[in-house]
């Protein structure tokens, strides 16, 4: 019987300079789709799964991230007192509880596998625990993490969430390296950090979810560097393979949305805006005349 995963690590320690300048004075995690910040997706995802720890790997800067889920006492009560509870109730569901969110320091940019390296102490020797990226935002029912969640229950070991990409494409991501496919679940025989064009092994990329043993933890303890002069996530997942142990990928149902980059943000305002009841008549409609004007205009 697999352990129940109630910690996650989410590592947000990068500058966000793709995003400049606005990200010279505010977290990108805290930059919004449609009216909640990116953590907000993340951690809401998080919950959904059942988690109930949530340990944040940070850096200089991103105090405004930590304030954003302490409780705004003044304006809590302004809106009580105005009577508009719908708003509380959005409020309060950025709270979090004293003692849910741990933070912890990463202080030099040495790549993913470091950055989960740095929450070590605040994890279990036995205990699996699950790394969310927030800039991988997924509209998913139910959302991606309880979807692995469920799938891990039948597998255990170490699980990523996986999609298929194009070839060309492949060099960008962690790939799958197939042993055996089940449908939606897949079995890893390897995983390649970013393959050099034409020599991925499959098409399935690894994106910003896992659910990982606490041996992958002891990999990352060795610090070694991988791609990139980096210590790589994806190396000390692929030593649990090494090592006999299982590792598995999901191909999760829902849409990712790739937020670190201006064009994938730009796709998932649009996409969570159609979504929303209030928004999507109006919003739609606005699309629809934007584009026939360029096709008028072509």
């Amino acid at each position: 019987m697999t352990r129940k995963v109630t910690k996650a690590i989410f590592p947000v320690a990068g500058l966000g300079t793709r995003f400049l300048p606005a990200t010279k004075s505010i977290p990108k995690e805290i930059m919004t789709l449609v009216d909640r910040p990116l953590i907000q997706y993340a951690i809401d995802e998080a919950r959904a799964a059942g988690i109930t720890e949530f340990i944040f790997v940070t850096s200089r800067g991103k105090g405004a991230l930590e304030d954003y889920f302490d409780h705004a006492h003044e304006l809590e009560s302004s809106l009580k007192k105005s009577g508009k509870n719908d708003l509380l109730e959005v409020l309060r569901g950025t709270n979090m509880e004293s003692g849910a969110i741990a933070y912890i320091r990463q202080h030099k940019a040495l790549g993913l596998g470091h950055a989960v390296w740095c929450a070590r102490r605040l994890v279990a020797d036995d205990e699996p625990f699950a790394v969310v990226l927030t800039d991988d935002v997924i509209m998913g029912d139910p959302p991606c993490l309880q979807q692995m969640i469920e799938a891990y229950g039948e597998t255990g070991g170490s699980m990523v969430a996986t999609m298929e990409v194009a070839p060309e494409k492949a060099q960008a991501y962690g790939v799958l390296d197939v042993a055996e496919d089940m449908g939606a679940i897949v079995k890893a025989r390897g995983m390649v950090e970013k393959p050099p064009l034409g020599t991925a092994p499959s098409n399935l990329a690894v994106i910003g979810r896992y659910i990982l043993a606490p041996t992958v933890m002891q990999n990352l303890n060795k610090l070694k560097a991988g791609s990139g002069g980096e210590i790589q996530l994806t190396d000390a997942i692929a030593d649990e393979i090494e090592a006999g142990r299982g590792v598995y990928g999901l191909r999760f149902r829902g849409q990712r949305f790739d937020c670190g980059s201006k064009a994938g943000f730009l796709q998932a305002t649009v996409a969570f805006g159609l979504e929303r009841e209030e928004l999507k008549e109006e919003f739609a409609e606005y699309l629809h005349d934007i584009m026939s004007m360029r096709r008028a205009a072509e």
